[in-house]
């Protein structure tokens, strides 16, 4: 597995994140998985999501179990590890 990693990103997961929204018909939206982590008890705010997304906001452990599970992945998916 190659490793790269731009000193200015603040997450590994963000393009993951995006890319789990997408693939599934119908998609889920930022709103929609805002809810989701809510109803997991994270509560994030409404530029949250585009943060993670855009690798400007760091991701606690906790966090990435939750989002993994709102979305239906893997966290090793989310992490790049697995395909």
């Amino acid at each position: 597995m190659t490793f790269t990693h731009n000193s200015n990103d603040r997450n590994l997961i963000g393009p993951r994140v995006k890319q789990a929204r997408h693939r599934v018909k119908p998609k889920v939206t930022q709103t929609d998985l805002l809810a989701r982590l809510a109803v997991r008890g994270i509560e994030l705010e409404k530029t949250t999501i585009s943060k993670i997304e855009a690798k400007t906001r760091p991701v606690t452990d906790i966090e990435l179990v939750a989002i993994a599970d709102a979305l239906g992945v893997s966290i090793l998916w989310l992490l790049g590890i697995e395909g």
